[in-house]
């Protein structure tokens, strides 16, 4: 399978093999052989060619701005003293520099703390919904069983349905969590309850139904399907178990499917503050410090005394800007194969 380089390279000397045969072409006299459709068609082609770079940059241009204004307001302001926030001179560009904003929302939020802890979650739930959504990706790919298309259509939901459906029901579950075996070795029939707990993550990821989850089984199951049968069935006559021919054949060749179902997984776990907000009330993540960081500043910084937004905006950027700082780091040195493996993943089939 090509690379995208290799793709542009190869496009790149197609039609430089073009344009040197018209050109010989038109040195020779020859272009007087070419029918009038034909040479209508080379003028269309080259006032596209001359044209369309044009509204390319203006379309790039616009698209940057829209993406970029909020980086751009946030980066501002996050190192703009406050009083210069009603200083009509400085629209983009302060005056002067701080990084008071940064130390003190670094406080407020505990930010070392929280951020191990964020790590911690992040790394152990995103294993594991790795490891389960490629197995079950992998098993409808490959298998044929009864129910298949039923319990697919069933994945198909989890990308449809929102989590907030579920929500209630999974508190009752992790509220009094109470299945028969565990419950009579560990808590002598009583219930327990997992709130507050990181087990609210790791058990919907041990069981390939964390966040997103449908969508990873989806990429897989897409993945896996454009490998050659050969593969499996030289694997077979080696002797290989499916779950060997799975781990030594086909693990190796989706390396670049795991890696983006890795790295999505560690974003949207990274800014769920949905999830949990509903089952943390104790267990601070980098999601719910930037999501109560307004309330935690007022009480703070300003004694609980009630400030407008405009007056705050200087902690609150600096609180954005030290949320996403971890993942625009991890993005700089992934983001090759991040992309390359968006490209050969189910999303690019």
């Amino acid at each position: 399978m090509a690379t995208k380089k290799e793709e542009k390279e190869f496009e790149k000397e197609r039609k430089a093999a073009i344009k040197a045969r018209y050109k010989k072409m038109k040195e020779e006299g020859l272009e007087k052989y070419l029918t009038p459709e034909q040479i209508s068609y080379n003028r269309r082609r080259r006032a596209i060619g001359m044209v369309w770079p044009f509204f390319r940059f203006l379309i790039l241009f616009g698209l940057c701005f829209v993406i970029l204004y909020p980086l751009i307001f946030m980066l501002s302001t996050a190192f703009r003293p406050n009083e210069q926030m009603n200083d009509p001179s400085v629209v983009w560009i302060p005056k002067s520099f701080t990084l008071d904003n940064i130390k003190d929302v670094w406080g407020v939020m505990k930010f070392e703390d929280t951020v191990v802890n964020t790590v911690i979650l992040n790394l152990v739930a995103s294993v594991l919904q790795v490891i389960t959504c490629s197995i079950t990706g992998y098993g409808f790919a490959r298998f044929k069983f009864k129910g298949k298309g039923i319990l697919f259509g069933i994945v198909v939901l989890m990308i449809i349905v929102p989590p907030q459906i579920t929500t209630i029901p999974l508190y009752l579950q992790y509220a009094y969590f109470k299945p028969a075996w565990l419950a009579k070795v560990f808590t002598l029939g009583k219930s327990t309850s997992l709130i507050n707990s990181g087990w609210t993550m790791y058990l919907p990821a041990l069981f390939a139904n964390g966040l997103r989850a449908g969508l990873f089984i989806f990429i897989f199951r897409q993945f896996f399907r454009g490998l050659p049968k050969e593969l499996e069935d030289a694997a077979y006559l080696d002797g290989c178990s499916p779950l060997k021919t799975f781990l030594v054949i086909m693990c190796p060749n989706a390396k670049s499917s795991f890696l983006t179902v890795f790295l999505f997984s560690i974003v949207w776990y990274w800014n769920d503050y949905y999830v949990s907000s509903s089952f943390f009330t104790q267990n601070d993540t980098v999601a719910l410090m930037l999501k109560n960081l307004n309330t935690n500043l007022t009480q703070q910084l300003f004694d609980g005394q009630a400030v407008s937004v405009r007056q705050i905006i200087v902690w609150l950027e600096a609180g954005c800007l030290l949320s996403i700082t971890p993942i625009l780091i991890m993005y700089v040195f992934l983001q090759r194969y991040f992309i390359e493996g968006v490209e050969r993943s189910g999303l690019a089939n």
